[in-house]
């Protein structure tokens, strides 16, 4: 056996009609179906990339959500190329009111960390370079700042 790709990505959510909401409406994901208490969402590659249930409770504290502790830190998507795909990226959420919690100049990548609702951590990232195809050490290049 050997694993092709990522297939998708599920989560538990408190809310169902926020979080859909969310990855529709604020970062522009594609909704396939939503059937409480479900919501699936696909970007065109396969029948879905994410998968949200609803299962309530709380949502996890913004000041936590970015603590070094075993389990998920976050989930990147691919949001275009360039640095002007992550720039309009960046000032969309900021138009929007989304918690932006930290960018990163990755090199190969320029990098948005935000907050979804729930406070799970999601990476909005732009390709910049692409000679990590050929030399897979080019992504252990140091983080720098990246500023808009």
């Amino acid at each position: 056996m050997q694993i092709q790709e990522l297939g998708h990505v599920v989560l538990y959510v408190t809310d169902l009609e926020r979080m859909a909401d969310f990855y529709r409406d604020t970062l522009g994901f594609t909704e396939v179906v939503r059937q409480w208490p479900t919501a699936l969402f696909s970007g065109g590659r396969t029948h879905h990339e994410l998968l949200l249930i609803e299962v309530g409770g709380a949502p996890r504290s913004p000041a936590r959500a970015h603590e070094m502790r075993p389990g998920l830190y976050h989930i990147g998507f691919k949001i275009g190329d360039g640095p002007a795909a992550a720039k309009a990226a960046y000032e969309e959420l900021h138009k929007k009111g989304v918690l932006i919690v930290g960018t990163a100049d990755h090199q190969v990548t320029h990098s948005i960390y935000v907050l979804d609702p729930d406070g799970n951590e999601l990476e909005l990232y732009a390709d910049v370079r692409d000679d990590w195809r050929r030399d897979p050490n080019a992504i252990m290049t140091p983080v720098k700042p990246l500023r808009f």
